[in-house]
């Protein structure tokens, strides 16, 4: 499967080419020295002379070197018109256990010796690269490059860049890995603190997804070499072996397969997990194989991921469609930076920086999962709010919606010394109009009130039905004279609505306070009181108290 995938993207070089060219751009071309040479395969076990004209026994040469290690030793020439102050650097991979260079003249005489690599505690003159530097004059050369490593990601290959050129040229690479390392880990610290506080797994396995593959860059593109000394050559692979794993446990549980929603799926992700499991144990035996391994795993987790996306977004799963838009890409660039060998034309963009961007962007991109999911909690949160706080048979507030936003405006008012009114409604004899016609009549009253109460409101006026045949009505920032007058109205509004429903009539109480003093519970209780009255005295009227 892995190979019909890789296939695939061979067959495609256009492809490969324009996506390259469009994430480095030509500040990443070299102004490359010419230097023609070839890779040899060497016995671990063979010491070699350091003249170039020399070579091992058991030396033979090598078109592409074993992605599984081992030693080997690239044999060149180069030609200088003038000195110069040049870098020499390896293309296509920043994955080399050890290096080094050493530079001959036409006379035999050696003219430069530099060594590095992850596993080699030399420093590196330069900021996240293999880079030596040489002053030469100009002359005939020849290099000889004795490299080993426990395995490689991509072919190196050693080319020369103008010290000048270089520098330059190597920023754009350097841009990359900074800034995708620091998504990466901003977005890992997210998760993993969404995890604690929502105690969602979902959240937890792609942090740890996004930790591996942090483990895996930073120690690949030499972040960790240059920040913290690390040069344990497997944090390139091991973390990534277990990375495979937490991602179809990511997918799983994001997308909410289970043994009874998606019996095929959930099984093909269990399967994935126990030969994964089996890789690891396998790598821990056979170390140099870690990275093929890796490989493997990266290119059939893509293919689960892509196709339980697929599956999960024909089922009409709320989170597989945003899921589905992320791992297109990722599964696009994944496939490329895992089957490539080499980059033609560009020399200071690695693999390794494919394949950092396909992570970063597909993390940036299940951000918006994560953005919708919060957005879907949010539009249920309010429905379930409204439901709570409004009333199902006049769409009004409910009892408690009118509390909570009165006691808010309650206290704005105090806050900000404004004057406020509220105003208590009763329905005079609604139980004989439910007695004598029904309580679908008496519900029509209800809804005819509420309908005439808010044509006579202002927008920011907040209008409830308390229950059963009462009413609560408070008026923000109103004076004496205006809380008369829309006291009137809604008497009038009132009176209007019940015209139809005899013997029904209303009876209101009223109080305006120019400055609140009071509680909330303090005012409606004086409001009742006043309502109360007016049944004493008769019903169908309204009283109004004011205070200063």
């Amino acid at each position: 499967m892995r190979a019909s995938l890789i296939n695939f993207v061979r067959t495609r070089r256009w492809l490969i080419l324009m996506t390259v060219l469009m994430l480095v751009g030509p500040p990443c071309q070299a102004q490359t020295i010419a230097l023609v040479g070839q890779w040899y395969s060497v016995p671990k076990n063979i010491s070699c002379a350091t003249a170039p004209a020399q070579r091992c026994a058991g030396m033979l040469p090598v078109q592409n070197l074993n992605r599984t290690g081992g030693r080997f030793i690239w044999q060149g020439a180069f030609t200088l018109d003038r000195s110069a102050q040049l870098v020499l650097d390896f293309k296509n991979s920043s994955v080399i256990g050890r290096f080094e260079h050493q530079i001959f003249d036409s006379h035999g005489h050696r003219v430069g010796l530099a060594s590095g690599g992850i596993e080699s505690d030399m420093p590196d003159p330069f900021f996240l690269r293999h880079g030596r530097e040489f002053t030469l004059p100009a002359g005939q050369y020849r290099l000889l490059t004795e490299l080993s490593s426990p395995f490689l990601l991509a072919q190196p290959i050693p080319y020369l860049d103008t010290l000048a050129h270089y520098e330059h040229a190597t920023k754009t690479g350097d841009a990359i890995t900074l800034l995708s390392m620091g998504i990466l880990f901003g977005l890992m610290f997210y998760y993993a603190m969404l995890a604690g506080i929502r105690r969602n797994a979902t959240d937890g396995f792609y942090a740890l997804f996004l930790l591996g593959n942090l483990l895996y860059n930073g120690t690949a593109l030499l972040v960790f070499r240059e920040l913290f000394d690390w040069h344990w050559f497997y944090l390139i692979s091991f973390p990534i072996l277990f990375s495979n794993e937490i991602y179809i446990l990511f997918v799983l549980n994001l997308l909410n397969i289970s043994r009874e929603s998606n019996p095929s799926l959930y099984r093909i992700g269990i399967a994935l997990i126990g030969l994964f499991t089996a890789f690891l144990l396998l790598a821990l035996a056979r170390p140099e194989w870690s990275l093929e391994l890796d490989r493997t795993g990266v290119a059939l987790f893509l293919l689960f991921g892509l196709i339980a996306g697929i599956v999960r977004t024909r089922q009409k799963q709320f989170s597989a469609p945003w899921y589905l838009a992320a791992v297109l890409f990722f599964f696009a660039l994944g496939i490329l930076s895992i089957s490539l060998g080499k980059l033609t034309g560009v020399h200071t963009i690695y693999i390794e920086h494919l394949g950092l961007l396909a992570v970063t962007m597909e993390a940036l991109l299940l951000a918006l999962v994560l953005a919708q999911q919060f957005s879907q909690l949010r539009i249920q949160f309010e429905h379930a709010h409204a439901h709570a706080t409004e009333d199902a048979l006049t769409g009004l507030l409910n009892r408690r919606g009118y509390f909570e936003s009165g006691i808010a405006e309650l206290e704005r008012s105090k806050r900000y010394g404004h004057s406020l009114s509220i105003i208590f409604l009763d329905l005079d004899n609604f139980k004989q109009l439910n007695d004598a016609r029904g309580h679908d009549i008496g519900d029509g009253a209800l809804r005819a009130t509420a309908r005439k109460l808010r044509s006579v409101l202002r927008s920011n006026d907040l209008l409830a039905r308390l229950g059963g045949d009462e009413f609560a009505i408070l008026l923000p920032e109103i004076g004496n004279l205006a809380a008369a007058d829309a006291c009137r109205k809604i008497f009038l509004a009132a009176s209007s609505a019940l015209e139809d429903y005899p013997p029904v009539t209303v009876s209101i109480g009223a109080i305006h306070f120019a400055k609140v003093t009071k509680t909330f519970s303090a005012i409606m209780k004086i409001a009742d009181e006043l309502m109360y009255d007016v049944k004493k005295s008769g019903k169908n009227n309204m009283n109004i108290r004011y205070f200063d």
